[in-house]
This record gives C-alpha cells, sequence and structure tokens, in this order.
C-alpha cells in the first residue's frame, strides 16, 4: 500500500477494499509513528501490513453498515487496538466496542482526531476531523451528500452536513467512505446550486461559515 498523502505531522495511507469498493485509511503520527485506523472493510490485508510499523491506538468506525466492518474482527486480531463507534450503531458492529461521543478526541502521537456524530445514513454515523482532513464515512462524499432512508433521515443528514460539516473550510480535504477524495469547496459548491434551485426543501449553508 502506498502513501496516499503526507504533511509535516501525518502520513494517510489508503487502500481500497471490502465488498463494496471501500476506503479504508490509516493516519500515522509522523513523528511518533502512532496511527489510528478509520474503517476495517473486508481484506484490509495492505492496510493492516502497514500497520505493523506502527503502534494502532485506535479503529475508528464511521457506521455500522457491513461493508464498513466486515474485517473488523480482523484488524483487532492483529492490532490488539480498541475499536470505538457511536452508542447508537454499536449493537451492529461485530466487536467489542468504546462508545464515541460528539466532540471526543482521540490522540495519536502528537495528534488529535475528533469525532463529529452525524446521524441520518445511519443512527450512530460519525466523522472524523484532524487538522486539515476530514474522513467522512458515508455521511459525505466528493459530491454531495451520502444517501438516507426516509424523509426524517433525510432532513436529519442535510442538517448535519450543513451545520456541522460545511461550516467548514473550503480546502479541507474530504476522504470519504466510497469514491475519491476533494476539497470539501467542491461538495459544498454543488449544494448552493442545488439548494439555490429547491430553498423550501433543503436548507442553507449557515452565513458564519
Amino acid at each position: 500500500m502506498a502513501l496516499f498523502l503526507e504533511d509535516k505531522n501525518i502520513e494517510i495511507y489508503r487502500t481500497l477494499c471490502g465488498s463494496d469498493n471501500n476506503n479504508a485509511y490509516l493516519i500515522v503520527c509522523s513523528e511518533t509513528r502512532e496511527s489510528v485506523m478509520i474503517d476495517a472493510p473486508l481484506n484490509p490485508e495492505a492496510i493492516l501490513e502497514h500497520a505493523e510499523e506502527t503502534q494502532v491506538k485506535a479503529i475508528l468506525i464511521t457506521h455500522r453498515h457491513k461493508d464498513h466492518t466486515e474485517g473488523l474482527i480482523e484488524a483487532v486480531a492483529k492490532t490488539s487496538a480498541p475499536v470505538f463507534a457511536h452508542l447508537a450503531d454499536i449493537d451492529d458492529i461485530p466487536a467489542d466496542c468504546n462508545p464515541i461521543e460528539d466532540g471526543q478526541k482521540i490522540r495519536f502521537g502528537k495528534n488529535e482526531i475528533i469525532a463529529m456524530h452525524t446521524p441520518g445514513h445511519t443512527p450512530g454515523s460519525t466523522c472524523f476531523l484532524t487538522r486539515g482532513y476530514i474522513f467522512t464515512g458515508d455521511t459525505v462524499y466528493s459530491g454531495g451528500p451520502g444517501e438516507s432512508r426516509g424523509p426524517e433521515a433525510t432532513i436529519q443528514i442535510l442538517k448535519n452536513i450543513t451545520e456541522k460539516i460545511y461550516i467548514l473550510s473550503d480546502d479541507i480535504m474530504v476522504f470519504p467512505g466510497h469514491g475519491h477524495h476533494s476539497t470539501l469547496g467542491i461538495p459544498k459548491r454543488e449544494y448552493r446550486i442545488f439548494q439555490s434551485e429547491h430553498p423550501d426543501i433543503l436548507p442553507p449553508i449557515p452565513s458564519h461559515e
């Protein structure tokens, strides 16, 4: 697995695996080599091989869907790292999990990653923000919001995306659970266009961004 992105503080490794072409990520502190994993799809061997060169402090699950957790038992066995997921999704995750709350921070080396509870795709869907990077699972893709089931969930995911994610800087890099990465300005721009055409249905991005 090749290095995907690097700055002076962290290295980000990405592998494509799983039953639905999932992205799995390993975020490594450049100085201490402590790391966190984001999701554990099926056949995570490539990312686990690189994780052996680090000390994995946590495996962070973005949401409960099977394609994001099929490799979790293997990942836990290889790393002995604690697993974290939001309480609303924990019962459907195939490993012992620690509940993670909105705003909770997990340290890895000289860095920390912040949980952002963004329900809608699932009740426990959670994004993870560290420095200039956000890992969004199936809540936000490079082109816009993720899927939701039913009108209430749709309203919920749009509310969380606009109020929690789209208020962040345009240059934040988005790493979704499927598909390619982008800067946050891209899905924000697409959303503004769509929202302007449906102002009675879609909430605007708050003006204090």
